[in-house]
């Protein structure tokens, strides 16, 4: 009885840490520093690679004016829809995840940061 007592607390402090972390769009702003070379997130301006804003819910491959890798629009013709999880797969390893996406970012390995960055996307998904 108290080891399940022990596991109930212990998963619920580990789900308000995420949830506390998913929150955090300042930091999420500061990690996507190093995604600016070739995103924005605030405006519809299509760089290197394509604008952000408004990627939450969005399906994949499709923002218009950017030429996408033929990779990312098969993964969206393919059901592929940006939302909390598969932003947060992609950002681990893009190039797991989309086997030829033209995306030469090699990914975010801390789960804070990635929850981070997604916090700030969506304030521009909205």
């Amino acid at each position: 009885m108290r080891s399940i007592a022990l596991f109930v607390a212990i998963s619920a402090a580990g789900l308000l840490a995420t949830q506390a972390q998913a929150q955090d769009a300042a930091a999420g702003e500061k990690v996507f520093n190093r995604c600016k070379a070739c995103h924005v997130a605030d405006t519809d301006q299509n760089k290197v690679g394509p604008s952000l804003k408004g990627v939450i819910g969005k399906t994949a491959g499709t923002h218009e004016g950017f030429k996408y890798s033929p990779a990312m629009v098969k993964a969206g013709e393919g059901g592929l829809v940006w939302n909390d999880e598969t932003l947060a797969e992609f950002l681990r390893a893009p190039k797991t995840m989309v086997k030829g996406t033209k995306m030469a970012f090699a990914g975010l390995k801390k789960d804070d940061e990635i929850a981070n960055v997604i916090a700030y996307l969506k304030q521009f998904s909205e």
